[in-house]
């Protein structure tokens, strides 16, 4: 405890810098860039803008478990899916339905409780 209360008095003080992430999410500006590509705002695009964001996220979420080479990979991705949208929207499905069963099948479940066990006879 003592030590992570150094740590901190000496980030305040400005002799020590902080460690920057591996997997540098932010600078990756994946909102800019979908914000920037015009073919990336038209209605029947929504199905490859929520893949986008959904590939960012789980980028966040494997740098958070310490998948730095991981995350840097779908990163690396989603950074080429954007840049061409084009070529990302004739390469992908963007089936609607699909998409809609696909967003069903991400809502939680409510846990399911074990049986009762049977009454002796």
């Amino acid at each position: 405890m003592r030590l992570a209360h150094a740590a901190l008095l000496m980030l305040a003080a400005g002799l020590a810098t902080p460690v920057e992430a591996a997997c540098d999410v932010k600078a990756a500006k994946i909102e800019e860039t979908i914000a920037r590509k015009s073919e990336l705002q038209e209605a029947a695009n929504k199905q490859t803008v929520r893949d986008l964001r959904t590939l960012r996220d789980a980028a966040i979420v494997l740098e958070s478990y310490s998948y730095v080479t991981e995350c840097e990979r779908v990163l690396e991705i989603v950074k080429t899916l954007a840049a061409d949208p084009e070529k990302t929207i004739e390469k992908g499905d963007t089936d609607e339905e699909k998409a809609e069963s696909q967003q069903e099948a991400r809502k939680p479940k409510p846990a399911v409780e074990p049986a009762a066990p049977a009454k002796p006879k």
